[in-house]
């Protein structure tokens, strides 16, 4: 394994996410950046693979392209949780306290006839918001590892000398 080579790509891809996270903030250009992520993390894997030392493999670019991946995710998802954090105790936007809000009322009378309180489910609390947090993680660590993972080998196959 090339740890010069996997911090290197990783650090291309924090940079590139992180981007992708702000203009995430954008209403109409956040559909965009599912995408564009998807795209990063198999390039992040075939910039590992590109600058690992040679001889090249499918195997080694698939081992380092997924770990670097897995660094620019983790790093990528510490960030954006700090973002959108300001981003929403600046805007005082509860995005799920509002969802509850704009419920039509046959839904909420369904609610209340099942014992739930629908003003319970608006306000998460900030263990609800970082439990959830840590789901999205773990499966963006798994999705960037196999995509990161792709792209390594597609390239250290290829591109063997």
């Amino acid at each position: 394994m090339d740890m010069q080579a996997v911090l290197k790509a990783g650090a291309v891809g924090v940079g590139i996410l992180f981007v992708l996270t702000l203009l995430g903030l954008i209403p109409c250009v956040g559909c965009l950046t599912l995408p564009l992520t998807v795209i990063t993390y198999v390039g992040v894997g075939v910039l590992a693979a590109y600058w690992m030392t040679q001889p090249r493999s499918g195997s080694s670019g698939a081992m380092n392209g997924a770990l670097a991946a897995v660094v620019a995710a983790f790093i990528a998802s510490v960030l954006s949780g700090i973002v959108n954090s300001i981003y929403f105790s600046i805007s005082g936007v509860d995005p799920i306290g509002e969802a509850i809000t704009n419920l039509p009322p046959d839904q909420l009378a369904a609610l209340q006839e099942a014992g739930i309180d629908p003003a319970m489910l608006g306000g998460l609390g900030i263990a609800g918001i970082l439990s959830i947090a840590a789901v999205c993680c773990v499966i963006w660590l798994v999705v960037a590892a196999a995509l990161g993972a792709a792209g390594g080998a597609y390239w250290g196959n290829s591109h063997q000398n």
